[in-house]
């Protein structure tokens, strides 16, 4: 492999340095470095970060590849920014057996274009019954770390004191789905103004923090570490707050949606604005914001759920939740927390690649921009400003709340141990 010098690059929003790649590691950062015999990319005016990493996606392989398949998804990811991510279990097969790991872990490897980490079920088939094969997953060549039956909430409180305890063996983590199902029987969107006046059910934001408040109990009482899903609620907010100042091993993530739609956009009825949880109120959006900010919430996951066609283009309460994100995320957290001020580019750097590779034990990723260290990065160019046009999308399915909404920022490059895996904004 050659080398690569990329010059004038602003690393993690500070000043302008050259970054040389040399094989699969980062050679040397300074200045004025020598482009002698090597492949230049300017990068004047450009952020550089370390590879993205998302602890929240829907692959949808095996079992639902009209939605999304392993490659697909992790264009999508190499497209907006990504060097790894995180498959969640809610595949067909069920992701509940080493073999099923497996194959998902293999597929990645074969793609080339993103690091996929699978995530094993909590419970067989996903159920809430039966613990799954946590143990054969974790020592399965897929080495799995972090555990879900996300799409679905371990609702029992016994057994999922059994998953934390079995987790705390081998330094694993448990990610809840925070969806108490008896308090969302039939509900269609975030309970409130909106939903009263629409006739909808609503989604009470006490089926989330109630289930919250269990886990960093049970997780305190264990001494094992709880991770809670796309967090979405200002009492959520709070809760783990108070978890965090009595010393709970919990981290928490929030999705980009959560950051920048509220329940006002369900008075259009389009079943893109779907999803689980739902949109809440933009005192949750800000609440949310600031969380993020000050650190309370841990990390920006993207919960990319890829439905096909038909899926989100019916009635509201036929339509299948989920939105995909990977390819807009970085736009989305520059839009709300970078250009609003709350955060610097360390600052996503942090929240986007350091501190999700560390939760989710991601080896070689969310390392610092320096020599010695893998070279997976991604370049941003944070002055553009273009609207979201879902035809280009990597991703097989298009079902983005962003479609004509101006947003700021693009990745232009992405390098996966120091292959270009997107240049210019194309992939390679």
């Amino acid at each position: 492999m050659s080398k690569t010098l990329i010059r004038g690059a602003k690393v993690l929003g500070g000043e302008p340095q050259d970054v040389l790649i040399d094989g699969a590691v980062i050679e040397a950062v300074g200045r004025n470095l020598s482009a002698e015999g090597m492949e230049v990319v300017e990068a004047d005016g450009k952020v550089l970060l370390p590879g993205l990493v998302d602890l929240h996606t829907h692959l949808r392989e095996p079992g639902r590849e009209d939605s999304e398949t392993v490659l697909t998804g992790t264009r999508a990811a190499a497209s907006g920014g990504y060097t790894s991510v995180f498959a969640m279990a809610n595949t067909f097969p069920v992701a509940d057996t080493a073999g099923v790991v497996e194959q998902v872990w293999r597929l990645g490897q074969e793609s080339g274009y993103c690091d996929v980490q699978p995530i094993g079920a909590v419970t067989v088939g996903l159920e809430g019954a039966k613990l799954a094969e946590l143990g054969a997953m974790h020592e399965s060549a897929a080495g799995v770390t972090v555990f879900s039956d996300d799409g679905k909430c371990v609702h029992d409180a016994v057994i999922m004191r059994r998953a934390l305890e079995y987790v705390k063996a081998f330094g694993g983590v448990v990610a809840q789905h925070a969806q108490e199902p008896r308090l969302t029987e039939g509900a269609q969107m975030n309970e409130g103004v909106v939903s009263a006046e629409l006739g909808l059910g609503g989604w009470p934001a006490v089926a989330e923090e109630s289930v919250i408040a269990r886990d960093v109990l049970l997780a305190e009482h264990v001494g094992s570490r709880v991770h809670i899903c796309h967090l979405s609620t200002a009492g959520s907010v709070e809760i783990v707050r108070w978890a965090k100042s009595r010393g709970i091993d919990v981290t928490a993530e929030v999705t980009p949606h959560h950051l920048l739609l509220t329940d006002e956009l369900v008075r259009s009825y389009n079943p893109v604005y779907k999803v689980n949880p739902p949109l809440r109120t933009e005192r949750d959006v800000m609440a949310l914001r600031e969380a993020l900010a000050d650190g309370t919430i841990d990390i920006v996951a993207t919960d990319h759920a890829p439905h096909p066609h038909e899926d989100k283009d019916c009635e509201w309460a036929a339509a299948a939740m989920g939105m995909v994100g990977l390819e807009t995320a970085l736009s989305v957290v520059q839009a709300t927390m970078v250009d609003t001020g709350l955060l610097d580019w360390a600052g996503v750097a942090d929240r986007m690649s350091f501190k999700p590779a560390q939760i989710g034990q991601a080896t070689g990723h969310g390392r610092p921009v320096s020599a010695g260290e893998p070279a997976n990065l991604t370049l941003v160019e944070e002055a553009y400003r273009g609207q979201v046009d879902p035809a280009g999308f990597a991703s097989r399915s298009r079902n983005t709340p962003y479609e004509g909404r101006e947003l700021p920022g693009r990745v232009t490059h992405t390098w996966l141990r120091g292959k270009a895996t997107l240049v210019d904004g194309k992939l390679t």
